[in-house]
């Protein structure tokens, strides 16, 4: 007779541990499932920030350092048509120089975009939690940066009142740098903006009747960018 209130069924500690230890990681696994996708968002936006900063840097530094060398000189890119007052009446661009310098930065600026390693642009663990206080800490997660075909450059002009009868050109570069991110089981882009002054003078007197509008298009970007391929 086993009396009123029976017996209970004898569990093994073993199956016990065993149950314990599968209930966890059953846990642990939802969990690292839910935050996946919080997660995957934060690093995301985060090398993002990380690259976009490192080819500003990069950009920035290019464009500077050929502007210190005197790469982009004003009288080589422009000329001026005067009348028989000495009155500037049009301006002219070089646009064999225009085209030589397009290539000749986009090339230096890939180059030096391709020499970055994983290691400046880890990120760290701690950094992904939100916490001032684990920022920066812990293991990094690497982050490679390859560039894509689709970087450009382009010279542009701009004209802006410097007064009473002057008027400031500007010529400008505008960089355009798209970028693929290689993050740990996926993959992003993004491109990254540019545009610096590179050159610049005051015109006095009247507004030119007219001048040439080197904007660099399609066929433009199409001959900086072959000319990279053929130097590389």
């Amino acid at each position: 007779m086993r009396g009123f209130y029976g017996y209970r069924r004898y569990i093994p500690r073993r199956t016990l541990i065993k149950w314990m230890v599968f209930t966890v990681l059953t846990a642990l696994l939802l969990l690292l499932i839910i935050g996946a996708g919080q997660m995957r968002t934060i690093l995301t936006r985060l090398a993002t920030t990380r690259v976009s900063s490192t080819v500003n840097r990069l950009v920035s530094e290019t464009v500077n350092d050929a502007v210190e060398k005197g790469t982009f000189q004003y009288d080589r890119m422009i000329s001026f048509e005067k009348d028989n007052n000495g009155a500037i009446t049009a301006v002219k661009s070089n646009m064999t120089e225009f085209n030589r310098l397009q290539a000749e930065i986009l090339k230096d600026i890939l180059s030096k975009v391709s020499e970055v390693s994983t290691k400046d642009l880890s990120i760290p663990v701690g950094t992904l939690t939100g916490t001032s206080l684990l920022a920066g800490r812990g293991p990094g997660i690497k982050v490679r940066m390859q560039s894509v075909g689709s970087s450009t450059a382009m010279l542009e002009n701009e004209f802006t009142s410097a007064g009473i009868n002057q008027t400031k050109h500007r010529i400008l570069l505008k960089v355009d740098v798209s970028v693929s991110i290689l993050l740990p089981g996926f993959a992003t882009a993004t491109k990254v903006s540019n545009a610096i002054t590179v050159a610049e003078t005051i015109i006095v007197g009247d507004v030119p009747d007219s001048y040439t509008y080197f904007h660099s298009g399609d066929a433009m970007d199409e001959i900086a960018k072959d000319r990279v391929l053929n130097e590389n």
